[in-house]
């Protein structure tokens, strides 16, 4: 079993090179390419990934659902893994995937720690052992076999905003979801730059608006109002 990563990418030059390295580093040779689908970036992101070792590729439409459909079409790998870029994925990740596939699990996630000590977000991190939908965001990574993506035909591309969530509660109602029972690093920067309180506002807001059926327009803007983010290639209204 090979696996191929796909990192979508939007101004990450200061992380992007660290991830492909220890991606190529632990993958050995059960790691097939590692896929860097930029936004594009207006920093040395793809010079960076490229000169890593990534395999460089430019979306032609915004988005994250675009980006990584790309990503997974040109693959190669019977598993795709879905990375972000200011992860740290766990030095095991090769062996974690290809147990829970041989287990009969299509696809899943790891459950993920903060780059921080603050208390608070230790308390995020905890929920993530659970397995509830709010808890499974891209952040966590997701790897799923190829074939089955390409049944579910990807990620919905009308999605600019929650896709992650839009493709794991349609892809469980066909398939068997493993939460890998080991932590990966994420970068607490968001939090950083605005506050715990504010972003988990913003979070809880844009999740119950969506569930309620609003536009992606709407989520966009109500998210980009409430926090300071290039999630959409835009910066915010307050940043």
């Amino acid at each position: 079993m090979r696996i191929s990563v796909v990192i979508p990418t939007y101004n990450e030059e200061d992380n992007i090179g660290r991830l492909v390295s220890e991606l190529r580093q632990y993958g050995g040779t059960q790691l097939a390419e590692v896929i860097v689908v930029d936004a594009p970036s207006t920093d040395r992101t793809a010079e960076v990934a490229q000169a890593a070792g990534a395999k460089v590729v430019v979306a032609d439409q915004p988005g994250r659902a675009c980006q990584m459909n790309a990503g997974a079409q040109i693959a190669t790998g019977e598993v795709l893994y879905f990375v972000h870029a200011d992860v740290h994925i766990h030095p095991d990740y090769v062996d974690d995937i290809e147990q829970a596939v041989a287990e009969g699990y299509t696809l899943g996630c790891y459950r993920y720690q903060f780059d921080s000590p603050r208390l608070l977000l230790k308390i995020n991190a905890f929920f993530q052992r659970f397995d509830r939908i709010w808890s499974r965001g891209g952040d966590q990574t997701l790897f799923i076999t190829k074939k089955e993506f390409d049944q579910l035909e990807g990620y919905c591309e009308k999605h600019r905003v929650m896709e992650d969530y839009e493709f794991i509660i349609r892809a469980r109602k066909q398939h068997r979801f493993k939460i890998i029972p080991k932590n990966i690093i994420v970068s607490s920067r968001k939090y950083d730059e605005n506050s715990y309180f504010r972003v988990n506002l913003a979070n809880a807001v844009v999740m119950w608006m969506y569930f309620r059926g609003a536009s992606q327009q709407k989520l966009i803007d109500t998210y980009k109002s409430l926090i300071k983010t290039e999630k959409y290639g835009v910066k915010s209204v307050d940043s």
